[in-house]
């Protein structure tokens, strides 16, 4: 009877302390600010990832961008296609923009909102416009198209309708937004269906989303937001390093320490520290290259125009190498990128800089090679040409000289004295050739 009782009280007592001995849901938070590229989706991959191992109730991107890379864009709309948890695109603060690659990742979202003051759309992947020229076709504005610009524009309509198909939002405009680089206001995107709700701030959205109803992996469920907790994701030092060396004025930079750190070191061999630099700086630039739209022609030109500036150094064609090395490089670096986004395209602040610190050097080195040739050589058999020997030994127009402490074969006039002082003309191998000091005056 008194186990019974224990039992039934046991089993009340863990009944009661079920819900303080559960986990309170939160809503993680990410921020997406400035151009989407590789360094954007690795962070939003490792957020949605602890997202999951949390099982948070819910996923919010706050994002402000100007757009970015297509790979980049579509790596973040699979991770978020894939995802269990409701995941809302929040364009935030007052002031963003959701334009470009931002238009697609919000059209892929569950659910999508706006703060007041911001925009989204100008969706088009590639600047589109110029004078008609044969071959092209005109769009509906009369904006020539060639037949690969076509092809990127139809492609980019057929994903962005697919995902607005998926979330139940307008379509239509959505391709309006690619052909036509249309923009909304965030009343106006709520209006046309775009969007799913405006909301002032973070709380305001999750009062609005408490009850809203998603459909994940064919499930029909209801959303819980009241009470969330917020835990906001920052990014981890390896991501804000990815973004560092993915800056293509860092990647070219690197690039550059990289191929002069190893010239440096073949030309001294030995010194070490040129050559491992070097070697790091040279795999880093090349990793960054790798996450980013190379232009394969810009990066030939750019190892060109190095090769052409380092042989001036040893062939003497009077400054065309150096000069055709230098305008090789500046063209190279200008265009290195295939994008028409400025922030993953160089700096022409950064190009000049590199185009005169390389131009400056190949000066130094024409200047410390010319100055050699000037100099007198002081090492060698050469440098005994022109020296003063003193006769040891002389008979029939051969003897033997002292000159720098060696005690030479020398053949020359058929006389000469001992000690007397002689100019060597012509070294042969182990044998000069002399001449009386007194016959080379002027």
């Amino acid at each position: 009877m008194f186990g019974t009782l224990l039992r039934v009280l046991l089993a009340i007592a863990a009944l009661v302390g079920l819900p303080a001995l559960s986990v309170a849901k939160e809503a993680v938070v990410m921020h997406i600010d400035g151009a989407i590229g590789p360094a954007s989706a690795s962070y939003v991959a490792d957020g949605l990832e602890q997202a999951r191992q949390r099982d948070a109730a819910l996923v919010v991107l706050e994002m402000d961008t100007p757009g970015g890379l297509d790979t980049s864009m579509r790596q973040i709309i699979q991770d978020i296609l894939a995802m269990p948890i409701p995941v809302v695109t929040y364009v935030h603060p007052s002031g963003a923009r959701a334009a470009s690659a931002g238009t697609y990742i919000l059209y892929a979202s569950h659910f999508a909102a706006m703060t007041p003051g911001t925009n989204l759309g100008a969706a088009t992947p590639i600047q589109i416009g110029g004078p008609t020229s044969g071959g092209e076709d005109e769009d509906e504005d009369g904006a020539a198209m060639n037949a690969h610009e076509r092809k990127a524009v139809n492609d980019a309509v057929a994903y962005i309708r697919s995902l607005a198909e998926m979330r139940g939002r307008n379509a239509d405009w959505a391709e309006q937004a690619v052909r036509e680089a249309s923009s909304l206001s965030a009343s106006a995107a709520l209006k046309e269906g775009v969007i799913d709700i405006v909301a002032s701030d973070l709380p305001s959205l999750l009062d609005q989303l408490n009850g809203k109803t998603v459909t994940i992996d064919g499930r029909a469920r209801t959303l819980d937001t009241a009470g969330l907790s917020i835990h906001e994701i920052e990014p981890d030092w390896g991501t804000k390093l990815l973004a560092t060396i993915t800056n293509p004025n860092i990647a070219l930079i690197l690039m550059m320490i990289g191929i002069y750190g190893l010239i440096f070191e073949f030309l001294n061999p030995g010194a070490l520290v040129p050559g491992t630099v070097g070697a790091i700086s040279l795999l880093i630039g090349l990793y960054a290259l790798a996450a980013l739209p190379v232009d394969f022609a810009g990066l030939a030109l750019i190892v060109l125009g190095i090769a052409l500036m380092v042989a001036e150094a040893f062939v003497p064609s009077f400054g065309v190498l150096g000069i055709g090395g230098t305008v090789a490089f500046v063209i190279g670096a200008a265009v290195l990128f295939d994008t028409d986004i400025p922030a993953f395209r160089v700096s022409w602040s950064v190009i000049a800089a590199l185009g005169v610190f390389s131009a400056g050097l190949l000066i130094l080195v024409a200047r410390v090679g010319i100055g050699a040739l000037r100099h007198r050589i002081v090492t060698g058999s050469e440098e005994l040409v022109g020296s003063t020997a003193t006769v040891l030994d002389w008979h029939n127009g051969k003897g033997h000289v002292f000159v720098h402490s060696e005690r030479w074969n020398a053949q020359g006039p058929a006389t000469l004295n001992k000690d007397e002082t002689v100019v060597i003309e012509k070294v042969t191998g182990l044998d000069l050739t002399v001449s009386p000091a007194q016959q080379t005056e002027t």
